[in-house]
């Protein structure tokens, strides 16, 4: 009887190792050779090995020393910043925003420029691009992944743009175009999908596996997370709530620019703030109409609680179908309503379906599309540097 030796294991088991050794020293900071030993459960002569193969492809670096006992002070090890590079960007109709992040997660360089004037989405992305990285002191060779997060559906199979809300000039063939302008990996991704991932890693739906997002803002819309992983659907367009029918909204026969969808017409930015304006707080945006209802206290509530109706119509169509354990209204609106406005939505889908999700508002402050698109590209980076760490 021959028995059948299973190729590479001793190669997959130092992949591991390394792996486990980089994540800890991501998450918590240096760490000795003895300390990475003891918390991967390996002996000092591996650990040792681990830390010199490691030292060996740039990945950690020497960072200072521990006081111990007689001996010498223990070396510290960090996982080397430099190592790698990543660049997300927020690609809106008015401004783009780019931000350059280490491969610890660190954001080193930041750039904004305003897309008004110009008709050329490559130029523009280039010029973002590589302005983030030169204000981060890197070589645009360095960069590993950039993921740019815009108001649009991304096709699953191509990776390409097929509508983009607000950006006519962004065509199919424009992914290609940035690949071959910019010579690395370029992905799209749907800018509220992108908030999902932000709020997954940073915000109200840490360690929460299943979840889904609502948007609400100038458009609204959905992201859908199961598994910890976003749901597309077969053509990129799961989530693109605003196009639920609605009683008493007119429904429009055709998807287009154009078209005003009908939850849309209900919840969206100018509606939100067409009935602030009407329950006596009138506001420039739809989100200061709220936060101006939550500040007048029980006063304000009669215009939060009509929010709520409307916005619940939506909640409640999604989970019906969903069953989430979780809710997180984000957007301007979403996070100007904090609280009050996530309470009585919960409150409201209770009492119109036989489902009962937790409502919450956003836990992030700032950009929210810009961290989901550095979260989204570190997270395939980081498995291609550090699952490659055998050779």
């Amino acid at each position: 009887m021959t028995t059948t030796r299973l190729p590479g294991t001793p190669r997959l088991l130092r992949a591991l190792n390394d792996r486990a050794a980089l994540e800890l020293l991501l998450e918590r900071g240096p760490l000795t050779r003895a300390r990475l030993g003891e918390l991967t459960g390996l002996s000092k002569v591996t650990a040792s090995q681990l830390v010199e193969r490691l030292e060996e492809r740039g990945l950690v670096t020497r960072v200072g020393e521990q006081a111990g006992g007689r001996g010498p002070n223990a070396q510290l090890y960090a996982v080397r910043p430099r190592s790698a590079h990543v660049v997300g960007v927020d690609f809106g109709a008015e401004r783009v925003v780019a931000a350059c992040a280490d491969i610890t997660g660190a954001v080193v360089g930041r750039v904004e420029q305003s897309t008004r004037d110009t008709d050329d989405p490559v130029g523009v992305v280039h010029s973002a691009v590589a302005l983030a990285a030169s204000s981060a002191q890197v070589e645009l060779s360095t960069v590993r992944r950039i993921v740019l997060g815009a108001p649009g559906l991304v096709d699953p199979a191509s990776g390409d743009i097929t509508f983009a809300f607000n950006l006519p000039r962004w065509h199919a063939g424009l992914l290609g175009a940035l690949h071959d302008d910019l010579h690395i990996p370029v992905v799209f991704e749907n800018d509220v999908n992108l908030v999902a991932m932000a709020e997954a890693r940073s915000g109200a739906a840490q360690g929460v596996p299943d979840f889904v997002l609502v948007w609400v803002d100038a458009g609204i819309g959905l992201a859908i997370v199961f598994g910890g992983r976003l749901h597309h659907g077969s053509t990129g367009a799961a989530g693109e709530i605003g196009w639920l029918p609605m009683p008493g909204a007119p429904i429009p026969r055709a998807a287009s620019h154009r078209a005003k969808p009908a939850f849309q017409q209900l919840v969206g930015g100018e509606a939100v703030r067409a009935l602030a304006s009407e329950r006596g707080y009138p506001d420039q945006t739809a989100a200061g109409g709220v936060a101006a209802a939550v500040a007048d206290g029980a006063t304000g509530g009669p215009m939060l609680d009509e929010l709520a109706r409307r916005l619940a119509l939506g909640v409640a169509s999604t989970c019906v179908v969903l069953d989430p354990p979780l809710v997180v209204l984000a957007g301007a609106v979403g996070r100007a309503g904090g609280a009050a406005l996530a309470d009585r939505v919960q409150h409201e889908v209770a009492a119109i379906a036989p489902v009962r999700p937790r409502v919450v508002p956003t836990g992030l402050t700032e950009e929210p599309i810009l961290r989901g698109a550095l979260h989204t590209a570190l997270e395939a980076v980081r498995d291609e540097v550090f699952d490659s760490t055998t050779g």
